[in-house]
């Protein structure tokens, strides 16, 4: 019989609060983590199409980890390294207490170390010595690095892998975790999403995408704007997020506190597009519909949907088809919130991120208001959506993420009672 899994402990790194307790207050308090974009040495910035960002203010590494470490690390190591801490002490983890290779760690990492890629690159054709390149700079850029950091930092020595697919990654990583939890290969995981992309080339090629929004330079704090008329593109964000995944009989067997069951997860790709989504959302509930089979829960049970939302024209209005072929009647009393409005998209690190919020909202009744939300689009109303803190008691919740690749994942997260 499969196991069931619940989540134990929670850590985020965002533009609005580092610290769970402070990025839920921001949340429920509806504040805006976009800014304007910090310089970027001598390019000129009026030549960026896009110049709002969600950026993680006031981090200092060397106040969360060792000066030396956080010396040699990428910003997005930093960010994962801190959530996966705070998350680990939630959970009161004590790896010394644990078979360590009954402990695994996924992440969920679509970029990478472009911090530092971007600038060993481009130290390396200014000053044209080769020699000169950091020595840790292939370890650092290895898409499995934040996982390998991880692990060695908390002798996890179960299962490690990091899952890539852009804006799913994390939401892909929950899921594969409770897997390998069900399946009794491991007691627990540590799942993180991180992603710390803002840098000139990352900024530069989202914009000649024209997938950025461009029309809010001068108020960057209403730049990110789900479901609204005025929307016009996503807000470039970075961040972490961090959640301790276990099975129910290894949670109680330690007396952990649960905040909330991992129910069910789906996988799928549209085969469509590599940026954009199929138009009439069949995929996308399709994928929320597998998620709650898997979930052994009906479509009319759904209580609350934190919706992928990045603020994009095309995709805000595919995932309300969704939700609506999908829920049907159900869809008109449904609560939905979007996290972005508050961070921008945080991408690999979004699925941990939106998981968290709806850990909280579970655990609150609270669901934290969409921000920006001032001329409903006619084509993504629904009575669910709004601009101030909802109060629910939340028993089933769906978490959506999409990334670029016609990657689609969905959560399924129950109040455990």
């Amino acid at each position: 019989m499969e196991k069931r899994v619940v989540i134990t402990g929670l850590g985020v790194v965002s533009p609005i609060g580092t610290g769970v307790a402070e990025f839920w207050k921001a949340a429920l308090a509806g504040t805006s983590g976009i800014s304007a974009v910090p310089p970027f040495d001598t390019l000129p910035m009026e030549a960026y199409r896009s110049r709002v960002v969600g950026r993680v203010r006031d981090f200092e590494p060397a106040a969360h980890l060792d000066a030396t470490q956080a010396e040699r690390l990428d910003r997005y190591a930093q960010f994962g390294l801190v959530a996966a801490r705070e998350a680990i002490d939630d959970a009161a983890l004590k790896m010394d207490r644990e078979v360590p290779h009954r402990v695994g760690v996924i992440v969920g990492a679509g970029m990478g170390a472009m911090t530092m890629a971007e600038r060993e690159l481009t130290r390396l054709y200014l000053e044209l010595k080769p020699n000169r390149v950091a020595p840790g700079f292939i370890p650092a850029i290895t898409m499995n690095a934040l996982g390998g950091l991880i692990a060695i930092a908390h002798g996890a020595k179960g299962p490690n892998y990091t899952i890539s697919t852009a804006c799913s990654s994390s939401a892909h990583a929950i899921g594969q975790a409770m897997s390998s939890i069900r399946a009794g290969q491991t007691d627990a995981m540590i799942v993180v999403g991180a992603d710390a992309s803002i840098t000139p080339l990352v900024l530069a090629g989202f914009g000649t995408l024209r997938a950025l929004s461009q029309r809010y330079n001068d108020e960057p704090e209403r730049a990110s704007r789900p479901f609204d008329r005025g929307r016009d593109g996503f807000v470039l964000g970075e961040g972490a997020g961090a959640l301790i995944l276990e099975s129910l009989p290894h949670a109680k067997k330690r007396r952990a506190k649960i905040y909330a069951e991992v129910a069910g997860y789906a996988a799928t790709s549209e085969a469509y597009n590599m940026v954009i989504p199929q138009e009439d959302g069949v995929e996308m509930a399709t994928t929320m519909a597998m998620a709650l089979r898997d979930a052994r829960t009906a479509p009319a049970q759904v209580d609350y949907v934190n919706a992928h939302a990045t603020s994009t024209v095309r995709g805000d209005e595919v995932e309300i088809r969704g939700i609506r072929r999908l829920l049907k009647a159900r869809a008109n009393k449904v609560l939905i919130s979007a996290t972005k409005s508050s961070i921008g998209h945080t991408l690999s690190a979004a699925g941990c991120i939106g998981a968290i919020a709806t850990t909280m909202a579970i655990q609150s009744d609270l669901i934290h208001p969409t921000i920006n939300y001032e001329d409903p689009d006619p084509e993504c109303r629904l009575p669910g959506i709004a601009a101030k803190p909802q109060e629910r008691r939340i028993k089933v919740a769906l978490v959506n993420a999409f990334g670029f690749g016609s990657n689609n994942s969905s959560l399924v997260l129950k109040r455990y009672d």
